[in-house]
């Protein structure tokens, strides 16, 4: 039987009076602190980087000062973030480089914001599933999903902000809430330039379960709009004229955004070879299963999820194609909603009665829906504490850990950084040091003033190239122009001694 949706009594409305949505803020705050933790954890033991957070960091604190996402490349070169990618979204987070310089606060913001996804998605579950049983288990589907949860520990980035954000609006289009849905569209289109490619399918959504055409054409159309602005327009004037450094992902099909859609759309063999591969399919398997593959059962609500996977699934650099990074963060509001609505769709299924039977008691479908969601986590989630049962990448679970000799000679050497100075940092320091107008990534050194260099942990230019960065710290060490003022577990700074370029 069907358990009532509670009401609030006459006189207002009282969170104790709904007690499933207060059961669902606890939840949420609780995850929201429990991630924070990690995030932070993981901060704290030096393994947060200037590919991702110190870029954002440095994005956001420039703006907070003045200069609008204003960012340092990987060459070197000072230009908007938005020759990059077109997420502004960021800016939200300015407030609070007002009060500090620290990224933590930022990483305690990105988990709260997150959290909060888990109210449109048991106002979901209540209107679609007519049971608070199935609605709280649809919540947990949100804050135990692996792909959400891996997304908001690796490091900060706008989409992941944008995810929630797009289930508020899933509810909205729902529930008819214009200004909601426009609102929070309008925010959500702001965290990547390619958020508009879902949300214009979503807008096909609304057309045909709603019978809304105007609502909807209006959502499709100003956001692929949007999304031909940012990658025609936007990226190259705010990039001028250097090179965005994620088309070689797509190298392929094309130099460019539009040579590799255009080459993806004249070569379907080799796009169908590429998806096909098990690497590509065994990413499917990982964002379905912990759903139950319920969102089969939406499709068109689904399909909002394929531009962003296919996206990722075309690119050659393998984190683009797996959960332990940012890239599902769009996909996955849509198959979250989506296999709730697939549930709804199959338990108003008169036949067959065998599959009635089944979906019948609610209280034992909501029980099955958490424990697979909650197997998820443990399998191939970001928390630590399921050690040989975790089939996640071991080396990421160990990130929260410092080891706590090496972690203070970081902290001891990038304390004699001044606040103000230009810096060249390794990657791993990258994530500490990026609050200021401009940081270098070592091997890159020109102007700066400092260079911190941690022979320790190899990570990026190191790790992909350790003979070219033997060379270049070996050409540092002799460079009469720094001197070593600095040298502990593997952790060097130099200071610049002469002029630049002496």
């Amino acid at each position: 039987m069907t358990r009532p949706t509670a009401r609030p009594r006459a006189g207002g409305w009282r969170i104790t009076h709904d007690l499933p949505l207060a059961l669902v803020l606890l939840l949420s705050g609780v995850w929201a602190a429990l991630f924070a933790w990690l995030s932070v954890a993981r901060h704290d033991a030096w393994w947060t980087s200037r590919f991702d957070l110190g870029n954002m960091t440095q994005a956001i604190w420039n703006t907070a000062h003045g200069d609008f996402l204003l960012a340092t490349t990987a060459a070197g070169d000072q230009m908007s973030r938005l020759g990059s990618h077109v997420d502004p979204l960021l800016a939200v987070l300015v407030p609070l480089q007002w009060i500090t310089d620290s990224a933590v606060p930022l990483l305690v913001a990105q988990a709260v914001i997150v959290a909060a996804g888990a109210v449109p998605a048991f106002l979901l579950g209540r209107r679609w599933l007519g049971d608070d049983r199935l609605a709280v288990a649809g919540a947990l589907m949100w804050l135990l999903y692996a792909p959400i949860q891996w997304a908001v520990v690796t490091d900060l980035h706008a989409v992941t902000l944008a995810a929630p954000l797009l289930m508020l609006a899933i509810w909205a289009a729902e529930a008819r809430r214009d200004w909601v849905l426009g609102i929070s569209l309008a925010l959500a289109l702001l965290g990547k330039e390619q958020v508009g490619l879902a949300v214009a399918i979503l807008g096909i959504w609304i057309i045909v379960r709603h019978r809304r055409r105007i609502v909807g054409a209006v959502v499709s159309v100003v956001a692929l709009a949007w999304t031909l602005l940012c990658v025609l327009v936007i990226m190259p004037v705010a990039g001028s004229g250097v090179p965005t450094p994620f088309t070689e992902r797509f190298g392929r099909f094309g130099d460019t955004p539009s040579q590799a859609l255009v080459g993806a759309l004249s070569n379907p063999l080799e796009v169908l070879t590429t998806v096909g591969g098990w690497s590509r399919l065994s990413y499917l398997l990982a964002l379905l299963l912990p759903l139950l593959l319920l969102p089969l059962f939406a499709p068109l609500l689904a399909a909002a999820a394929v531009p962003d996977l296919m996206v990722g699934m075309l690119a050659d650099w393998w984190p683009n194609y797996s959960i332990e990074f940012h890239y599902a963060a769009v996909p996955s509001p849509f198959l979250v909603a989506a296999a709730m609505l697939g549930l709804a769709g199959l338990r108003r299924r008169p036949q067959p009665s065998w599959l009635v039977r089944m979906l019948r008691p609610a209280g034992a479908v909501a029980v099955v829906l958490i424990a697979v969601a909650a197997l998820g986590t443990v399998t191939t989630g970001p928390m630590p504490f399921f050690g040989p049962l975790s089939r996640a990448t071991q080396s990421r679970l160990a990130q929260y850990a410092p080891m706590p000799q090496h972690a203070q000679a970081l902290a001891d050497a990038a304390a004699l950084v001044p606040d103000e100075a230009v810096v060249s940092v390794g990657n791993n320091a990258g994530g500490h040091l990026s609050a200021r107008r401009r940081v270098l990534v070592f091997p890159v050194i020109g102007d700066a003033d400092w260079v911190l260099v941690d022979r320790t942990r190899p990570n990026l230019s190191d790790r992909l190239d350790p003979l070219g960065f033997s060379r270049e710290l070996a050409r540092l060490e002799a460079d009469g122009g720094f001197a070593l003022v600095y040298d502990r577990d593997g952790v060097m700074l130099f200071r610049r001694t002469g002029a630049v370029g002496g």
